[in-house]
């Protein structure tokens, strides 16, 4: 019996509705497999959590999180907490805590849901893109001055290491190297940031030296949005910067169906800290408490962080039985659907447990 032992942190908004879907797959991975067990604590950390305490999670979170093998992350966010608190008081110290540098965002159209391009479906956008996770445009650098005066200034400095596009670019070519096509596309916007955008070009270069076998090719951050949208086929592997693949992977999510089935892993590629996992869609409050949410980003992210366990065959089943859910129009209202999430839930549960492969 091999077990894994999750923090799962549902936080805010449709949050704590996705996640207890996902524990609900996983448990229903556990009985259909047999030889695997997943003991999951729950944590309370969040906006309400803040509410209470003043702060998003307590101050020694990331040392109870450290005994983990995974985290299981919902959304953050709410309408009457400031989003620098909420993101900047637990999401984002976790992943620069436990050096989360590569922050992993797969996107493809499944089967049963319509994408909003013309003459695309299912197989035409397939995609990964690879988002530097700790420093560039979120690093955190920069201060406000002279506060309410008419001189305020602001700054908000970008900061790119070698080490730090190094490695995740090393990362990504070794990504597009795994997957069947072999292609990448180096996104940057070195016209205009002609000091740490020209230093990634030229790193995307010396690191490409390393891997022969993959093709690759450059592209500014507007330009690609184009390409993106009139020639999804042309692109597989993608790697940016933390504020551009931001913004890039919503859209990639939206060009897909919709970013309610968009996941994200957030990894420690080295392993000396344990890597989160969380959907793409954020605490969508408009939603909340409806039992509209869709599950599918939630499962979907399941599957990677199973990945990143080791357990393929749990991952390669649980992605099946998603597309065996969709291609049977079971969708919820973002996609065209009118089912719910406890619907979607069990129809995934009952495939995985129909499931002879």
């Amino acid at each position: 019996m091999r077990e894994y032992f999750i923090a799962a942190i549902p936080a805010d908004g449709i949050g704590p509705e996705v996640i207890a879907a996902g524990r609900s797959v996983l448990a229903t991975l556990e009985e259909r497999l047999g030889d695997v067990k997943f003991t999951i604590k729950n944590f309370d950390w969040g906006s309400d959590y803040y509410k209470k305490h003043g702060v998003m999670m307590p101050r020694d979170g990331l040392e109870r999180l450290k005994k983990f093998d995974a985290i299981y992350f919902g959304a953050v966010g709410a309408p009457d907490v400031p989003d620098h608190i909420t993101l900047w008081g637990l999401r984002l110290p976790i992943c620069q805590g436990f050096d989360q540098y590569a922050n992993v965002r797969p996107t493809k159209i499944l089967p049963g849901i319509t994408p909003p391009l013309r003459n695309c479906g299912v197989g035409d956008l397939d995609w990964v893109i690879v988002r530097e996770n700790s420093e560039g445009e979120y690093s955190g650098n920069g201060g406000r001055a002279h506060r309410g005066l008419p001189e305020e200034v602001g700054t908000e400095v970008a900061i790119f290491t070698r080490v730090g596009v190094t490695r995740i670019m090393r990362y990504a070519f070794k990504l597009a190297q795994a997957r069947p096509r072999k292609l990448l596309t180096v996104v940057t916007k070195s016209n205009a940031q002609r000091h740490g955008m020209v230093m990634w070009d030229e790193i995307a270069a010396e690191v490409a030296e390393e891997f022969p076998d993959v093709t690759w090719d450059k592209m500014l951050v507007d330009a690609m949005t184009v390409r993106m949208t009139l020639k999804p086929q042309s692109l597989d592997t993608i790697v940016a910067t933390n504020l551009h693949a931001d913004i890039l992977s919503d859209l990639a999510g939206a060009l897909a169906g919709s970013i309610g089935v968009a996941p994200t892993a957030n990894i420690d590629p080295q392993r000396r800290f344990p890597s989160m996992f969380e959907p793409i869609h954020g605490s969508a409050f408009d939603i909340t408490g409806k039992g509209i949410a869709n599950p599918v980003a939630t499962f979907w992210t399941a599957a990677q962080m199973l990945e990143h366990l080791g357990e393929q065959e749990a991952a390669a089943r649980l992605m099946r039985a998603v597309e065996t859910v969709t291609g049977a129009g079971i969708l919820t209202p973002d996609v065209g659907g009118t089912a719910t999430t406890k619907e979607v839930t069990d129809a995934v549960c009952d495939a995985i447990h129909s499931s002879n492969a």
